[in-house]
């Protein structure tokens, strides 16, 4: 394949930005223009010649608008091998287009922006993924553009004789992921509207896609490649996320941020929140009377975890929080804002990175999650089934304070999102000791109480704060012995899923170490 000289091109885009200034050095290059209704009227308004879609076809714009571009005089146009295929071009009158210029009606933004059913669905671009594939397809003949972004590409390479093969075969590349993202796009809505509806079953088919937000350095490892693309979802957190200042983020930076504000965001923004995360697992999580506040008392968990840490907010970050913060490394603060003074301050700390989301990611919101395995995709809703305190069944002899159940529930909440097997220490609205990761429990609970003395230790505390304390599970005991290692850290309530064949066991067991426990009925494995 060579060089292609673009003498005829077809303009047909929802999405006018730098749209004037493309089509005038197009035409400056002799080019003629082709457009439909809406964008020949913007390229007419600019002072160009623009020949209609119609006037090509000889046949009408149809079915308001719904049909324009469906005709052989088309897509021959850009279907055609113009050294195999010249016969029939020249017998049905159908002149070659070098160069198509197409982007689509914006399914995703009318999504996003909580249109109805209908609106959606005249939303849904017929004819622009025909002819954009079509072009792809034939990109041995044909340049195919479907963002702005590679308008400048696509005037240099005429502006040197021509499009080479090797640029248009990479415009293909990115035109069939654009009808591929598109079509995923249309398809998850339609999920979620079969699921709104009472749909049991998942769907036989899906498809997922995404838009390069970020290369690289690396991925988890030096020797890991690694890129991080965002679909068309408009969830509040790190795909959201402008970057104030600091270095590129990584890899284990999104995750870790992702996993902080995630958890943050059950907090809701009433009341200042703040959570700390190490390597994906919460190492603090607080409230408090003021963001610092909150801020301090998560610190105060696991200090030694949370250097070199991703920082969580559920409000706009201030000048106090901002000097709290810049007493400690960290790698990422996130919040949906920053004032002001709180970026001058930070400003000061060159590799720390501040993130602000612009909002909330809803908790509740049944969104998809997806992870691979080999050969294959795991798809299950978000954990968002919330628990309030009409949800405990109290299973023990005593029954907890309304100080205890607060904690009890702040509790549950983080140790949905610490990885399983996993405990949790709350005190006064601040965890006071965390267990990770671990394949026993009884070892999850005595990690999360040696965390805690450590932390008592360090600060010359008189005594951990798991003592009162009250602590969650994030599944069943399987047997007393993991309920008595919180006994042991002084724990006085316990909340956890309940349904083990040993409740009765673990519940006396309670009793006997005069704990007050409830049972959830929910569990929340993180694997």
């Amino acid at each position: 394949m060579s060089r292609r000289q673009i003498k005829r091109a077809l303009v047909s885009v929802s999405d006018k930005s730098g749209l004037a200034g493309f089509a005038r050095a197009l035409a400056g290059h002799g080019v003629e223009l082709i457009s439909t209704g809406g964008t020949a009227a913007a390229l007419r308004a600019d002072g160009l010649d623009v020949t209609e879609v119609s006037q090509v076809t000889g046949f009408p714009e149809i079915m308001g608008g719904r049909v324009k571009t469906l005709h052989p005089k088309i897509h021959g146009g850009l279907l055609a091998l113009r050294d195999v295929h010249a016969e029939a071009m020249e017998a049905h009158g159908i002149a070659g287009i070098d160069l198509l210029v197409s982007n689509l009606y914006p399914f995703e933004t009318t999504v996003a922006k909580g249109a109805s059913f209908d609106e959606v669905i005249e939303n849904i671009d017929v004819g622009g993924p025909a002819m954009i594939r079509a072009a792809a397809k034939n990109h041995e003949w044909v340049a195919v553009v479907v963002d702005p972004e590679d308008y400048g590409l696509v005037l240099s390479q005429i502006a040197a004789g021509g499009m080479d093969a090797e640029t248009r075969r990479k415009l293909a590349q990115i035109a069939f992921a654009r009808t591929a993202a598109y079509d995923s796009a249309i398809s998850e809505w339609l999920a979620r509207q079969l699921a709104e509806q009472g749909e049991p079953e998942p769907p036989r088919r899906r498809s997922f896609a995404g838009t390069l937000r970020q290369k690289l350095r690396y991925g988890e490892n030096p020797h890991q490649q690694a890129a991080f693309y965002v679909t068309g979802d408009k969830r509040f957190g790190v795909a959201t996320a402008q970057q104030i200042q600091g270095k590129e983020l990584s890899y284990n930076n999104i995750t870790d941020t992702d996993a902080a504000y995630e958890l943050v965001a059950e907090f809701g923004a009433a009341k200042p929140a703040c959570v700390i995360v190490k390597h994906a697992n919460p190492c603090g999580a607080a409230v408090g009377d003021s963001l610092a506040d909150a801020y301090r008392k998560a610190l105060a968990c696991d200090p030694v975890s949370a250097f070199g840490g991703v920082i969580a907010f559920n409000q706009t970050i201030n000048a106090d929080t901002a000097q709290e913060i810049a007493k400690l490394f960290t790698e990422v603060m996130i919040a949906p804002n920053a004032d002001a003074e709180a970026v001058r301050i930070l400003s000061a700390k060159k590799n720390l990175r501040l993130l602000t989301a612009g909002g909330l990611p809803d908790p509740r919101a049944p969104d998809w999650l997806v992870r691979s395995v080999a050969g294959g995709l795991l798809v299950q809703n978000r954990d968002n089934l919330p628990i309030t305190r009409e949800s405990l069944h109290v299973v023990t002899r005593r029954t907890p304070t309304e100080q205890e159940i607060d904690d009890l529930l702040f509790a549950f909440t983080v140790v949905k999102h610490v990885k399983s097997n996993a405990i949790v220490f709350v005190n006064d609205g601040s965890t006071a000791g965390i267990g990770a990761g671990q394949m026993s429990r009884v070892d999850a609970a005595r990690m999360a109480a040696m965390k805690a003395r450590e932390a008592a230790e360090a600060a010359n505390w008189p005594q951990p704060r798991t003592i009162g304390s009250a602590a969650a599970s994030d599944a069943f005991f399987p047997f007393p012995d993991g309920l008595l290692a919180i006994a042991e850290a002084g724990a006085t309530s316990v909340i956890q899923p309940g349904g083990s064949v040993r409740d009765e066991d673990v519940i006396r067991a309670a009793d006997e170490a005069g704990l007050a426990m409830v049972f959830t009925g929910v569990r929340h494995f993180r694997h």
